[in-house]
Parts: structure tokens; sequence; C-alpha cells
């Protein structure tokens, strides 16, 4: 993949690493913190969802039909 994890969704994996290394049962994110890791999380999903679209309309182009009979049989 060329894209790389933004910022936010690296900060974030990086305190649950922290928090699994240190045993914590809590991870508190600050407004700000949470209000950009939304964010991140749906523009991801949008791109999915844009993605998913793609191959579905192209598929139209690429139909092949096959017929085949019993020849002889």
């Amino acid at each position: 993949m060329d894209q790389q994890i933004s910022l936010h969704l690296q900060n974030f994996n990086n305190r649950v690493k922290v928090m699994n290394q240190t045993n914590s049962k809590d991870l508190v994110l600050s407004a700000l913190e949470a209000r950009n890791l939304h964010a991140e999380i749906f523009e991801l999903l949008a791109q999915i969802a844009a993605l998913a679209k793609v191959p579905a309309e192209k598929s139209n182009d690429n139909d092949i039909t096959i017929q085949m009979d019993g020849g002889g049989f």
C-alpha cells in the first residue's frame, strides 16, 4: 500500500500499545484527539466505500458470455 497511516491513527495505535504493555485498563482521549481520530476513521470508511463501488461499475465492461451445448451426446 502506497499510503502511510495517518498521524492521528498512528498516535492512537501507539497509545493502545503502551496501554497493553503497562496492563492499563483505561485509555483516555482528549476531545481534540477523539475528534481527529473520528474524522480520520470516517475518511477511511468513505474511501473504502468509494473503492468498493469501482469494481461493480467496471464489471459491465468485462462481461463474458459462454454458451455450451452437449455436442453429439
